[in-house]
């Protein structure tokens, strides 16, 4: 039987370089369907699904389970989510690159220590059987870099405001040389490469995540050989640093997400200078609300978030919060709103938020792309309420 435009089983397999079995075993594990079965059984492919087989055989290379790929692929393909991808798996190449260049060194390093002690040093050992034992940890980088880079780019490229977040929030800082500043949840260190050219000579900035993945790229967008940044991994929770030391502690949309919030205040300002200043930010109750409307208008089950951030630390209740930690609270927001024409950026956004969503629209992604596209055509307004507590002990 021959289909224009579609390929056999045997056909598919060969122009992959991959054999039938494999494109059968894809299929029985439900992570590659065909796009046509004939009433024979035969199994027919496209070159759309070239794109699909790609990534699946990126992520198996790079260590994945078979259950991690079937959730970090998408069934159907358009041109702007296969450069969106795309620029995901080259992220992903680049920190594995890290990570093995990490285990060359400590190879070295541990060879090196034979030769001279002829005997073996075990923490030397032990950090690098740390380091070959990190894979379990990718797919939640990788995840994390696609979230975050796909909120990122709603914000910058659609929003009415042209200052833009990042810059907003440095500008409240009001940062002197010479300051000594830690920030807590940096991400991908937005908020400094954004503002690079503004920063002063001779401040030292110690940027600190509990991910990995996210300061390799920060320190990816930043640079290895700026000397006024360091990189820390820790959790905030815990703040490994002396008492008084810091000028400036910032925690950009982070407070929400912790379990004790409490805790991480009270270290704040244990490492806070006396005359100090703590820059939290946060959003309020009806941030971005129009998403939500638009998803549980396709569908009433789906909800972007797992719990609702605002009711734990929210611009509504986050002054009684804080005032519990600091004698000086002071609310500023942030005026903006985003005005969007084209549907991909938000469908981005959709994909990357902590709720349920996933389940219910990457089966359905063409369905939901059209829904979106018609909400979008005539124009779509997005509220945005967020802001920022400066906040003085």
């Amino acid at each position: 039987m021959k289909l224009e435009g579609y390929y056999s089983s045997g056909q598919f397999a060969r122009l992959a370089n991959v054999s039938v079995r494999t494109i059968r075993f894809y299929d029985a594990k439900n992570i590659l369907k065909p796009s046509y079965i004939a009433p024979s059984g035969a199994r027919f492919y496209t070159d759309s699904d070239l794109a699909r087989l790609q990534q699946i055989l990126l992520l198996k290379y790079l260590g994945f389970s078979l259950d991690d790929i079937q959730k970090l692929t998408i069934k159907e393909t358009d041109l702007p989510l296969m450069v969106n991808s795309l620029r995901l798996q080259k992220k992903l190449i680049q920190d594995r690159i890290e990570q093995m260049e990490q285990v060359e060194q400590a190879i070295d390093s541990t060879i090196e220590e034979i030769r001279d002690s002829h005997e073996i040093d075990w923490s030397h050992m032990l950090h690098l059987i740390h380091l070959t034992n990190r894979e379990n940890r990718l797919r939640r980088q990788y995840q994390d870099a696609s979230n975050i880079n796909a909120r990122i780019r709603l914000h910058r490229n659609y929003s009415v405001n042209p200052q833009g977040w990042f810059p907003w929030i440095f500008q409240q800082c009001h940062i002197k040389d010479h300051a000594k500043i830690l920030e807590l949840g940096c991400g991908n260190g937005a908020l400094w490469y954004e503002n690079i050219e503004k920063i002063p000579p001779n401040c030292h900035i110690i940027l600190s995540d509990i991910s990995s993945g996210m300061l390799s790229d920060a320190r990816r967008n930043i640079g290895k050989d700026d000397p006024r940044f360091t990189f820390e991994q820790f959790d905030c929770q815990d703040i490994p640093y002396d008492d008084h030391i810091f000028h400036l502690i910032l925690a950009n949309h982070l407070l929400f997400y912790l379990d004790e919030t409490g805790h991480t205040l009270s270290q704040v300002c244990r490492t806070l200078l006396p005359d100090g200043t703590f820059v939290c930010s946060t959003y309020g109750r009806h941030h971005m609300r129009e998403i939500s409307e638009l998803v549980t208008g396709f569908d009433r089950h789906i909800t972007l978030s797992d719990e609702i951030l605002y009711y734990k630390f929210g611009l509504e209740n986050g002054k009684n919060i804080l005032s519990e930690f600091f004698s000086s609270v002071e609310c500023i927001q942030y005026e903006d709103s985003i005005e969007i024409h084209d549907p991909q950026p938000l469908i981005d956004y959709i994909l990357s938020c902590h709720g349920n969503q996933n389940q219910y629209l990457l089966d359905r992604y063409r369905d939901f792309r059209n829904y979106v596209e018609k909400q979008t055509k005539k124009g779509f307004h997005i509220t945005k309420e967020a802001g920022i507590f400066v906040c003085r002990p």
